[in-house]
């Protein structure tokens, strides 16, 4: 009889089910209470900021504060997400604990004061500290660190956009490029959807997004229909967001690297980095580019919201949220880049508008997911964020230019320390599941010189 029942594999199914949805249920109530602390704080220092416009001017000692905070209690912290992909990949030291209040104190100071940061890295890195902290406890193997590492970043994602869904496949899909870990499939998800609903039971609720164009292929008599002069706009507006993808990862890496080359006291980095916001925020003569950029007080301000409607956004205005947050993030100030990346989507998505006709609220929306499926190598993930913020009707239009944004990136992402599972060139000589996006980097720079060189 005892055969019969282990040989029975979904005795084990069950059992697999049940364990993993025991070790789930704290990752996600943890972490679903952190971020919904953590989204009240940023709320509210938001607000402080639109109310006292001069504390802008201490950002550079604001980032002071931050790289001090690292340098005497951060430690490993200071890796922040790529520290998590690389312990699932291979788990090593860990992920610190101290990961989840450093970071979560640091990018509330960074939008006190104004820095053009967003909220995801911060939420991720919490739920992997957690993860990271319960799986010690309870004393897991390897391949069990793993997944349960995975569930904190979908637990993080989930919570903090209040996207269930693309939380868990984002979780998969981050990891390796080209490839989809269904091993942490249901652990993933269930720790995003019950981190998502700790999240909202504290009372948090996530900013309302709509499309108001709708265009179904399929009409009533059962015929398919396309409109292929849109169909062209959206994969030239594709093309543009992927590119966009990629200049704000390459700007990224390029004013780190050459910061912490040229700047020998690495904590005037900060420093110097919050008086280029603060002279570039004169020069523009707005405060638009600061801090989350999801809204604003001043009606003449461009906002995410804003750009969701004609004359909401100006044909630069996606340039400038990108050099603000390139500059911000790269020289030490905390939090994350998926919110900026939005707004750079979203502004990029209306100019495309204006410019070709296309509906300007559904080009600013295809921006607003796109251009994070370019830069984070996560297309499947951003399609399905697209459906969960803007509804189902325009999925074909999501489906396209997240694909195309995908390809049009590049081996490059904001996340250095993703795999290349598969190329996005057939043959071509990156496909090594073992090379990190930053070595495949490092390699095509040293590529480019030795040409200049000949």
């Amino acid at each position: 009889m005892k055969r019969i029942i282990t040989s029975f594999e979904h005795i084990s199914i069950m059992k697999h089910l049940l364990k993993w949805t025991l070790i789930t249920i704290p990752v996600s109530l943890l972490a679903g209470s952190v971020i919904a602390l953590f989204l009240w704080m940023l709320e509210k220092v938001t607000v402080i900021r639109w109310q006292h416009p001069w504390l802008l001017f201490l950002l550079p000692l604001a980032g002071i504060a931050i790289y001090f905070s690292y340098y005497f209690g951060g430690k490993a912290a200071e890796g922040g997400n790529n520290l998590i992909v690389d312990e699932i990949h291979k788990p090593g030291g860990g992920v610190p604990f101290r990961m989840a209040p450093l970071v979560l104190l640091t990018t509330v100071v960074t939008h006190l004061f104004g820095g053009s940061a967003g909220r995801e890295g911060t939420a991720v890195q919490i739920g992997g500290s957690i993860a990271s902290w319960i799986a010690k406890k309870l004393k897991l193997d390897k391949p069990d660190i793993k997944i349960l590492l995975m569930t904190g970043v979908a637990a993080g994602f989930g919570a903090v956009f209040g996207t269930p869904l693309t939380g868990a496949v984002f979780a998969l899909e981050v990891i390796t490029v080209g490839k989809i870990h269904h091993k942490a499939l249901l652990p993933c998800f269930m720790a995003s959807v019950l981190a998502d609903i700790t999240c909202k039971s504290w009372g948090i609720h996530h900013t309302q997004y709509a499309i108001a164009f709708k265009h179904l292929l399929t009409s009533a008599d059962g015929g398919f229909h396309m409109d292929w002069q849109l169909l062209i706009s959206v994969i030239f507006g594709g093309v543009l967001f992927g590119l966009a993808s990629y200049l704000f990862s390459e700007l990224s890496h390029t004013i780190k690297n050459y910061s912490q080359r040229w700047i020998a006291k690495k904590w005037l980095i900060p420093f110097i980095g919050g008086m280029i916001i603060i002279a570039l925020t004169f020069l523009l003569g707005t405060d638009s580019y600061l801090g989350l950029g999801v809204d604003n007080p001043n009606p003449n301000a461009v906002s995410i919201l804003s750009c969701f409607r004609a004359g909401g956004a100006s044909y630069l205005s996606w340039f400038w949220k990108l050099l603000f947050t390139a500059i911000t993030l790269s020289m030490g100030f905390k939090g994350g880049e998926v919110t900026p990346l939005f707004f750079i989507g979203a502004a990029l998505g209306n100019a495309v508008g204006m410019l070709t006709g296309a509906p300007i609220d559904l080009m600013a929306g295809l921006g607003f997911i796109a251009v994070f499926a370019g830069a984070t190598n996560t297309p499947i993930a951003c399609t399905l964020m697209g459906v969960e913020l803007f509804g189902s009707e325009n999925l074909i239009y999501f489906a396209i230019a997240c694909f195309t944004a995908y390809y049009f990136s590049g081996h490059t992402g904001i996340y250095s320390a993703q795999r290349l599972g598969f190329s996005k060139l057939n043959g071509a000589p990156e496909a090594d599941g073992n090379l990190t996006l930053q070595k495949i980097r490092k390699a095509r720079l040293e590529k480019n010189k030795k040409n200049d060189q000949i």
